[in-house]
């Protein structure tokens, strides 16, 4: 792929015949591993514009790849069935893989220092290029990624001339990259390349000449100045001062730009004047200092966000950072909170989500840190107020914004609003002959403009008239006005406001068959911004064509298609005005009780689905309890499809799911789903999103007395809480026995004795920290016995770990290690690895405190590696410090490394008792290093901390190492003064003994 779209056999190259068959099957090879299915690839191939043989042109393609193939002699590698096609190959029998696999080796060999290698192979992998890529290759994802391909590439040149560089080869990086700096003018990290390449080389004035040459580029082209690296650079170079080596190759690719815009509408017509007027607003016509913001403004339907789109893509070009968008749902009843725009634009800026603040200040700054420096656009759809859009504006001027909304925001301060009209009629029928087909246009223009005229120019009613034709060939457009003109009285409507918008809708509603106008009605009570096609399965279960008559709904413009999600599903969304006609249309057709019903079912279907997903998604091993809400069948994703991938793709939709579930009272449906998403929040770091989920939900049980429900919510919720935040008033562990007696008595009035089992765990733990030990053993016990009884073998590996924590407070550290031992054949037997990583940081702990050290080394490397795995920071954070205590014990100096990467981590993760056990453990490292200063500092800090989380053994303990620091430090009475406390704590714990 890395030129031409070829097949090589026996080192011979085979031109596949037919451009779109090369452009299939350069998909496939982009999708090794993959199944793709059949709405997949054709929505890859014509971008959501298919004409209406694009099933059969895929089917003849795939017959021509793999006849041709057979020609060839080749083997039959295109596995093709109901669920989609899939190409057989390895990778390493593809260019495009071999190239990425090199360039990984070459950062490998650099990291390892070993530059010359790391040369060898980025020139090999290099050399497999043989032009353009995908060259003779067509489809509209085409492009894009030939794009991606080119921008990799150059990665890897620039990757290359770094490390020649630090060999010294300066003049054969200058000569070698020239011809990529003719090509790529704009290229930033390759000039910066070419400028250190003759620099380096003695050629001063040619090095300033490619300075200029760019910043001159930038300014005339962008109205940008240059980047800050390359600025620098070039004062270097004036100064004569010598230029630092090049950073070695990273190990890992920097995150890719967002690119979050949605795909240009092929068939844009008319705006000349405003898109020119906004590309201006948004490239040039902005003084350097200033944020640019760009507003449209209009009534519904009128094509605001069609403009943005449009003019986004074709400015693209001059934000090569990314570009954000978000419909920001003004249109709606409830818009979007703009805390919730800032989280989903951070993710897709590359920050983890568990880094992301909780609150929406923090968020903002954090926004708009990670933006300065940048070039990137932020499109604000449908915006609602200037409150909505303020949070969300950039500080950087090198970006800009385009906002859309029905009416000018003229509090956004900077901001350049256009007004949007409807169209002329020249526009209207120019538009109208794209969609319809301009043949039919040209052989009745009267007629033509006389449909536009009744469509008042909206876009949207001229588009979906448009539509009604193109889905009936036979028709004339003299049927269609006199069907428009016998509609004369809602059209007259169409000065007013919405109104014109519900009759254009009206001409499309009225002209599908019975069971697609139902399912119209049903699709249009989901509060969530998109959907995948097995919902109209679901809202119409005694239907057998539902995707049938959800496509009818997709030709009559009534329903959109939105993409391919990370699980591989396509994707449909409603327009915010189609929503509300479709609501409308129910609340007059259906059945008072309908609506209740309909969002049942396709609540239950996420909800079967979500159940299986969350069953192969490692986590807390919470007995998994259950309501009655109703699971429809639905068909179930392929096997193939990974459980985190799914829920990736789902999370808004099943976020928006509970919030209307609760709204509607359905709370058996609201937490079955919210218990389904515990696991994947806790693996994906979102625990603010896990906390408010779980807190709406438990109102809204409460609010019907369904207590199952309302406890369960509140057991996730007690953990969430008491691990991941730090209380405002009070302690943390005052709360969470409060708590978890609570939810003890509440599963102990249910019967439910897994539940009782989950619950005693907590009371366990919290006993410990409250250094009730006796009590503490108790409910440990019972919780075994409770775990035993049930079978909730999740319940058993809880139970020893609680117990053995408990033993360890009295010392009992065989005793504990018996119950750890257990602990992890269980989680082991249960196929949980991030529960087997917690046990075997408490093993690892529980080693080094009997003193086999090499052991608990071993224990905490398993644990460590199985964290990163799974990038589970929070149980990383806590083998971090006990792997600094136990270097310490073995007077290591990755001691402070490892308790300085672990309060890093916790401070980012805002995990309050692992942050103070690090700056324990730092303390101690300090001590040891004769640095008692220091060390009082750390400790003053972990014992604030413990006062609030309230664990009385941690607290002694750091008081107590508080005391030593303070005494090393010449302060004896202070030392006197904690070290008494200490003493008072530890005697007024029930040891148990």
């Amino acid at each position: 792929m890395l030129g031409p779209v070829t097949v090589v056999i026996d080192g011979r190259r085979h031109r596949i015949p037919r451009a779109q068959t090369r452009g299939l099957l350069a998909l496939m090879l982009l999708n090794l591993g993959r199944r793709i299915s059949r709405e997949g690839v054709i929505e890859a191939m014509w971008a959501g514009a298919p004409p209406s043989t694009a099933r059969s042109q895929v089917h003849n393609a795939v017959t021509v790849i793999r006849g041709h193939l057979a020609d060839l002699g080749a083997p039959d590698v295109l596995d093709s069935g109901p669920s989609g096609y899939e190409l057989l190959v390895e990778p390493e029998q593809v260019d495009a893989a071999r190239f990425d696999d090199g360039v990984r080796l070459a950062h490998d060999a650099a990291a390892r220092g070993d530059h010359k290698e790391a040369v060898r192979l980025l020139r090999g992998a290099l050399d497999l290029w043989t032009g353009e890529p995908l060259a003779d290759a067509t489809g509209a994802f085409v492009g894009a990624a030939r794009a991606r391909l080119v921008e990799r590439r150059l990665t890897a040149v620039e990757d290359l001339a770094d490390l020649e560089l630090d060999l010294g080869r300066a003049e054969a990086v200058a000569a070698e990259i020239a011809p990529l700096v003719d090509a790529h003018p704009m290229r930033e990290r390759l000039r910066v390349r070419q400028m250190t390449a003759l620099y380096r080389s003695g050629r001063q004035v040619e090095a300033l000449q490619s300075y200029r040459l760019y910043r001159n580029l930038l300014a005339e082209y962008e109205g940008l100045d240059p980047g800050r690296e390359i600025a620098e650079l070039e004062r270097m170079i004036l100064r004569a001062d010598p230029v630092p080596a090049a950073a070695p190759v990273p190990a890992e690719p920097a995150p890719a730009a967002p690119a979050l815009l949605p795909p240009d509408i092929p068939d844009f017509t008319g705006r000349d004047g405003p898109a020119g007027e906004l590309h201006h607003l948004l490239t040039a016509g902005r003084p350097s200092s200033a944020l640019a913001v760009a507003g449209v403004a209009g009534m519904g339907g009128v094509g605001k966000t069609t403009l943005a789109v449009h003019v986004a893509h074709l400015a693209a070009g001059a934000y090569p950072d990314g570009q954000l968008y978000a419909n920001l749902r003004g249109a709606e009843a409830v818009a979007l909170d703009p805390g919730d725009v800032l989280a989903r634009f951070l993710r897709a800026l590359g920050v983890d989500a568990r880094a992301i603040p909780n609150d929406p200040v923090g968020r903002a700054e954090m926004y708009r840190t990670r933006l300065a420096g940048h070039r990137v656009l932020v499109v604000l759809d449908n915006a609602a107020s200037e409150e909505q859009v303020r949070p969300l504006l950039p500080g950087a001027a090198s970006c800009a914004v385009l906002v859309t909304s029905r009416a000018r925001l003229t509090g956004v301060e900077g901001a350049r609003w256009i007004d949007l009209d409807v169209f002329a009629r020249a526009e209207a029928v120019r538009l109208f002959g794209r969609v319809a087909g301009e043949e039919r246009v040209a052989a009745e223009p009267d007629e033509a403009a006389e449909i536009v005229r009744l469509c008042g120019g909206l876009p949207l009613a001229v588009r979906v008239a448009g539509a009604r034709l193109t889905a009936r060939p036979t028709w004339r457009l003299s049927h269609l006005s006199r069907m428009l003109r016998d509609e004369r009285r809602r059209l007259d409507r169409l000065a007013t406001g919405d109104l014109e918008v519900r009759a254009s809708l009206a001409l499309s509603y009225e002209g599908l068959k019975g069971e697609a106008k139902r399912l119209f009605r049903r699709l249009g009570r989901f509060d969530t911004p998109d959907f995948p096609a097995w919902l109209a399965g679901a809202v119409l279960e005694e239907s057998a064509d539902a995707a049938g008559l959800l496509e009818s709904l997709v030709d009559a413009q009534l329903v959109a298609v939105s993409g391919v999600d990370a699980a591989g599903q396509i994707r449909y969304r409603f327009h915010d005005l189609v929503r509300l006609y479709a609501r409308e249309r129910a609340d007059v057709e259906d059945p008072p009780g309908d609506r209740l019903e309909v969002l049942g079912g396709g609540f239950g279907g996420w909800l079967a689905i979500a159940e299986r997903m969350a069953a192969r998604v490692p986590g807390p091993c919470y007995a998994a309890i259950s309501g009655s809400a109703h699971r429809p069948p639905v068909e179930m994703p392929p096997d193939d499809v990974e459980p985190l991938d799914w829920f990736d793709a789902e999370r808004s939709a099943l976020l928006s799911a509970v919030r209307q579930a609760c709204a509607a009272d359905l709370d058996e449906i609201a937490f079955d789903l919210a218990g389904c998403l515990e696991k994947y929040f806790d693996i994906r770091g979102m625990y603010g999103d896990w906390s408010a989920t779980n807190r709406l939900v438990l109102a809204a049980c409460r609010r019907s007395g369904n207590l199952l429900g309302e406890a369960v919510m509140l057991r996730g919720l007690i953990d969430v809480v008491t691990w991941n935040s730090t209380p405002d008033e009070g302690d943390a562990t005052t709360r969470f026995h409060a708590d978890a007696f609570k939810l003890l008595d509440m599963f102990d009035q249910l019967g439910e004795r897994r539940g009782m089992s989950d619950a005693a765990v907590m009371c366990s733990w919290a006993l410990t920290a409250r250094g009730a030990q006796a009590q503490a053993l108790a409910y440990g016990e019972r919780a075994l016995r409770l775990a035993g009884e049930t079978g909730h073998l999740g319940g058993q590996a809880r139970a020893h770990v609680a117990l053995a924590v408990a033993r360890a407070e009295t010392r009992d550290v065989t005793e504990a290690i018996g119950h750890l031992d257990a602990a992890l054949a269980a989680a082991r037997a249960l196929g949980n690895p991030r529960y087997e990583t917690a046990v075997l940081q408490f093993l690892g702990i529980a080693y080094r405190e009997a003193g086999e050290l090499e052991t608990s080394a071993r224990m905490l490397g398993e644990s460590l590696a199985i964290s990163r795995r799974y990038r589970d920071v929070y149980t990383e954070v806590l083998t971090m410090v006990a792997l600094s205590r136990l270097y310490l014990r073995h007077g290591d100096p990755r001691a402070r490394e490892a308790a300085e990467a672990s309060l890093a981590l916790g401070r980012e993760f805002n995990m309050s008792h692992h942050v103070a056990d690090a700056l324990g453990a730092l303390g101690e490292v300090e001590l040891a290093g004769g640095r008692p200063e220091q060390a009082v500092s750390y400790l003053e800090q972990s014992v604030a901390i413990w006062r609030k989380r309230g664990w009385l053994s941690f607290l002694a303990t750091a008081l107590y190492v508080l005391g030593q620091a303070y005494e090393a430090s010449g302060d004896q009475p202070a030392a006197d003064r904690v070290r008494g406390e200490a003493a008072r704590i530890l005697a007024s714990l029930d040891t148990g003994r």
